[in-house]
């Protein structure tokens, strides 16, 4: 009996790692159709929370007829709200911890969890269904690397200089003809100038990888270690982008965008042929 249970157990195990080994090598294909199109998405093993959830939802069929309800253009589309579909009352949406990784931000296609505001919300925990796809736009080195909030703060300290007169007239004069891309470019212009007077630190950290794909691609990099990014487009931005001109009023599109979605298990060597996008363990 002992010697028919054990072997019981070994084919068992054997067969748990062939199983295993299977699942190695597929992966989820997120589809999301719309009236404009497909786009096609795959999500991070790293933010196991956030993939588990989204698939669950997603089999379930309960993303189905939910509309991309937010869109601002060179921003995000944003959409989801299956609980909300559900009438399922704000205060008891669920929610998901954060899985914050510095190795996802948010460049263009990336696919992230919506979230409340940090005043009700310092935990930064994830709204349990509504997600949002990035657009963005593109950067400067000099805009990407600043960090533009404390820098606006110091300018108005460091004009008010005696010898910095000149500077505090030409920012009155930007700021009172509205011309407020003169002006950021302006206050940019100045800020290692203003971080060494004021003896300040007015400068952000972008890892290269960073700084080349908002420079190039764009994005969104003030989200940036505040949003959970848990999955990426890797077709069908064309469509995206045509969501993301749609005419809204606040920000709600006067034409609603409803979306199905649907998950295939499939080969990560399939879809790497198909789409191009490789995975990060078989780069």
């Amino acid at each position: 009996m002992s010697k028919l249970f054990h072997l019981i157990s070994v084919c068992l195990l054997l067969f748990s790692t062939l199983a295993c080994g299977q699942n190695k090598n597929k992966d989820y294909l997120i589809t999301i159709s719309t009236r404009h199109g497909e786009i096609k998405a795959v999500l991070f093993d790293d933010t196991p929370k956030h993939k588990d959830n989204f698939i669950a939802l997603a089999e379930a069929g309960r993303f189905d007829s939910t509309q991309f309800h937010r869109v601002i253009e060179n921003f995000m589309v944003q959409g989801g709200d299956v609980f909300g579909k559900e009438n399922l009352p704000a205060e008891k949406w669920p929610t998901i911890p954060a899985e914050i990784l510095p190795n996802h931000f948010h460049r263009k296609g990336m696919i992230a969890a919506a979230r409340q505001g940090n005043n009700i919300n310092p935990t930064k925990a994830s709204n349990g269904s509504q997600f949002y796809i990035v657009q963005g736009r593109t950067y400067e080195e000099l805009e990407l690397t600043t960090d533009f909030p404390a820098l606006q703060k110091a300018i108005l300290q460091y004009v008010q200089l005696e010898s910095q007169k000149p500077l505090k007239e030409e920012y009155n004069r930007l700021y009172a003809a509205q011309q407020f891309d003169s002006l950021s470019m302006l206050i940019l212009s100045k800020r290692d100038e203003i971080a060494k007077s004021l003896n300040l630190t007015l400068s952000k950290n972008y890892t290269p990888e960073q700084i080349e794909a908002y420079a190039k691609m764009g994005g969104t990099p003030h989200l940036d270690r505040e949003y959970t990014v848990f999955g990426e487009v890797i077709a069908g931005m064309d469509v995206v982008e045509k969501i993301a001109k749609e005419p809204t009023t606040r920000e709600v599109p006067n034409e609603p965008v409803y979306m199905q979605v649907k998950i295939e298990r499939i080969s990560k060597k399939k879809i790497t042929q198909e789409y191009g996008y490789s995975f990060p363990e078989i780069k």
